[in-house]
């Protein structure tokens, strides 16, 4: 059951991710509490299985960079140097730390997909005054936090991006999409070496990734993806109070 159930889990984090993002907040509470993985491998865990999504993800949006590529280019590196030290900050945090900062991680993500809209309205206008340099600290800070957590990490990348950078949804959406797998690849990769993805759960959880990411390119625009969005916003905010009941008042 544990296999199925992790399956299942990473099938649907995938597919919430491809249609309203905040797949993490229903896999890693699942790996924390019913698979009782401690908190920080957990995390590493969640981070290198959901990594194939962000795979196929970055592929699908590759012919809307012909207008965006230098900007991936300048970030490529603030997010390789950024996504690297949060792996870091990760494996030198104590179980305790890390479990008095998930509320607050938790509850950032579950802000973010509330705002989902007004951060895509804010990429839809097509007045930009950030100064790039800017945008290249800014790009750094997102990344620190995506190799740390991850969780939200997408929608911060897109609400920066309307401040500087010239291009319509889709187009800022593909350069997300691919700086999300620098992130990924280099945090799960640095967790990988450190020992700290639990291995048995990561095969089931990426397979269901995988999975779910697939069917979820064939039928996402069949699902109410702002109901859903809600629903799992909502969900988060759950987690949250769950999470700092766990933290600070569980004895």
């Amino acid at each position: 059951m544990t296999g199925a159930g992790l399956f299942l889990i990473g099938g649907v984090a995938a597919g919430i991710n491809a249609v309203a993002g905040g797949g993490s907040l229903i896999s890693f509470p699942f790996l924390t509490e019913a698979i009782k993985i401690p908190s920080i491998q957990a995390n590493a865990t969640n981070s290198a299985a959901l990594w194939p999504g962000s795979l196929a993800g970055a592929f699908g949006f590759k012919d809307l960079l012909h207008k965006t590529r230098h900007y991936l280019k300048l970030l490529a590196l603030p997010t390789l140097v950024g996504s690297s030290f949060g792996a870091w900050l990760l494996t030198v945090s104590t179980r305790k730390t890390f479990d008095s900062i998930i509320p607050f991680l938790i509850l950032l993500a579950s802000l973010m997909l509330t705002l989902q809209p007004k951060i895509k309205a804010l990429a839809k206008r097509h007045d930009r005054s950030m100064p790039l340099w800017v945008g290249v600290l800014t790009q750094l800070l997102v990344a620190t936090y995506g190799g740390y957590f991850g969780a939200g990490m997408g929608l911060m990348m897109l609400g920066s991006f309307a401040l500087y950078m010239e291009g319509n949804i889709h187009e800022l959406n593909a350069v997300k999409n691919w700086l999300g797998l620098i992130v990924n690849f280099a945090a799960s990769a640095l967790l990988a070496l450190k020992g700290m993805v639990q291995w048995d759960a990561f095969i089931f959880l990426a397979l269901g990734a995988i999975t779910g990411g697939f069917f979820s390119a064939k039928y996402s625009q069949r699902v109410d993806s702002e109901k859903l969005r809600w629903v799992i916003a909502l969900y988060g905010f759950g987690m949250t109070g769950y999470f700092f009941w766990r933290a600070f008042f569980r004895s």
